[in-house]
């Protein structure tokens, strides 16, 4: 293949029973770190995400309002547009179930399916959550003092008897397994693979993928009285956005997808049934499937009756766009769980993005504005000093690369920082402000290697903090079109006598109000 290689990076689409919180904006900024973090060294992105809009728990939400679906997923659809926007999302496309396009798709694969004797009808007997849209086998079920039965998630579930389409998935279990073996890095983090696998080998029932006691969903293709199971519907959302059922041109490009990004409560969906349902059909399945863990909010459980949810716009309006998608990829191993609160929020973004990288970045450039006559100095040859933190700085691309194919974002982050902590000591070590009358020469070397390596630091930190890196990398001089990962190269360095423009802050230290 010739010209850049393609990278499809999406987000689940998100559930439009309510208005978005802090887990929808996580895996939406991990996925636009990622995407973005790909563009700049070169590849071609596809970044999808969208909403989720049938089923029957989006059909009673309509239904308690007074409204009809369409209108109240018109309504929801738009919140979660309007969040990809406020959090700087850098999506390519936003796929709705609702589109004829995504219809069109469905009733595609299902007549896929039919044709390879994949689906056939009976009646479904068993347990039913309605707020899972999910089904589960008795084993799986608690029973509560009072004797009513909850899923694995906490949701009751209601014994349903009806009609309905069944998928063949208990013959899928050893083509499954055997594409885990064969696909080590298919299901992440390792731990998440283990728990899929087990529940595999447990044997796998054949799936009820139709609903004929309502009416809100895909038209199964012949049978009109019954619509499509939302998973089923919703998954194939994926391939939606590629063209599906034309297998030329985006499909054929993009398609297996590199990365599906999941919250953990999903995780089933997308490494038992998608892949089963895509093997049926004779399409391959995706490459990864990576599980991230929850957040709590101050060690507490999330919930709307407790009603310490987190509004993610209410969280940028206090601390920052930046601030908030640095926190939130830095402050815990991703694929664990996570808990927001205020303080570590403002140890981040003081400690590290104002004090460490913001404090380096202003007084270095300070310096040159002040010493160097408002140009980028030219430097003598270097000491051992100078070449060691040079080599550091050089060397974070090959390891972001890693850490990014690996969904490690802390780890990502944390390398640059051992980068930023070496500039400061650096700094204090070699004291160009003492330099200046001593030896202006070394002066303007030791402030060109730190000018340096904050134009790498500000290359990498794109993804993460965009705004932020942009006007680090004006005050160093480097235009929109100096800006992808290709100025990283060894070879590639800050051009001496560079005009550079007085600096400002880039991260100003948030002081919390009273009572705070």
């Amino acid at each position: 293949m010739s010209g850049p290689k393609p990278f499809y990076i999406t987000t689940p689409i998100y559930y439009v029973n309510d208005k978005p919180h802090i887990g929808h904006a996580y895996t939406t900024l991990a996925c636009d770190v990622l995407a973005r973090f790909k563009r700049l060294d070169g590849y071609d992105v596809r970044f999808l995400t969208g909403t989720d809009e049938h089923g029957q728990k989006v059909e009673k939400s309509a239904q308690a309002k007074g409204i009809d679906p369409q209108t109240f997923t018109d309504g929801v659809s738009a919140n979660f547009r309007d969040l990809a926007r406020v959090l700087n999302v850098s999506n390519d496309d936003f796929i709705r179930t609702t589109e004829d396009r995504h219809k069109m798709a469905c009733q595609a694969l299902w007549d896929r399916l039919v044709e390879r004797g994949e689906i056939y009808l009976d009646a479904y007997r068993g347990w039913y959550a309605v707020r899972d849209e999910a089904f589960y086998g008795e084993d799986e079920l608690t029973r509560g003092p009072d004797g009513t039965l909850t899923a694995p998630s906490g949701a009751p579930v209601e014994w349903m008897e009806e009609p309905s389409y069944f998928f063949r998935l208990s013959k899928w279990a050893a083509p499954l397994l055997q594409y885990y073996e064969d696909n080590r890095g298919f299901i992440a983090p390792e731990s998440r693979r283990n728990e899929v696998i087990s529940f595999v080998k447990g044997g796998l029932k054949d799936l009820s993928i139709s609903r004929a006691s309502f009416s809100w969903g895909v038209p199964v293709p012949g049978d009109n009285a019954h619509v499509m199971y939302v998973w089923l519907d919703a998954l194939t959302n994926y391939i939606t956005a590629l063209g599906f059922p034309n297998q030329d041109g985006d499909y054929t490009t993009y398609w297996p997808a590199d990365l599906h990004m999941v919250g953990k409560d999903i995780l089933r969906f997308h490494t038992v049934y998608w892949p089963a349902f895509l093997m049926a059909a004779g399409l391959e399945p995706p490459k990864r499937v990576f599980a991230h863990g929850w957040w709590t909010n101050e060690g507490q459980k999330i919930s709307k009756s407790l009603g310490n949810v987190i509004d993610p716009v209410d969280l940028i309006e206090t601390f920052g766009l930046d601030q908030v998608r640095y926190f939130l990829l830095r402050e815990v191993p991703f694929g664990n769980d996570g808990d927001f609160s205020q303080r570590a929020m403002i140890n981040r973004m003081n400690g590290e993005l104002a004090n460490d990288l913001g404090n380096l970045s202003q007084r270095v450039l300070s310096m040159i504005t002040k010493n160097c006559g408002g140009v980028a100095p030219t430097p003598g040859p270097f000491t051992e000093e100078d070449t060691a933190l040079l080599d550091a700085a050089k060397g974070l691309l090959d390891s972001l690369r890693s850490t990014m194919d690996r969904q490690a974002f802390h780890e990502g982050l944390e390398g640059i920082w051992i980068v930023i902590r070496a500039a400061n000591a650096y700094v204090d070590h070699q004291a160009p402000w003492a330099l200046r009358k001593t030896d202006p020469d070394r002066m303007a070397t030791v402030l060109y290697v730190l000018a340096e390596v904050i134009r790498r630091v500000a290359l990498l930190m794109q993804p993460v903090t965009p705004d932020a890196a942009g006007r680090m990398l004006e005050q160093v001089g480097q235009g929109e079109d100096a800006r992808s990962f290709a100025a990283l190269a060894p070879e590639i360095m800050l051009q001496p006598g560079l005009p550079l423009p007085k600096p400002s802050g880039v991260f100003p230290r948030y002081i919390a109000e009273e009572g705070e």
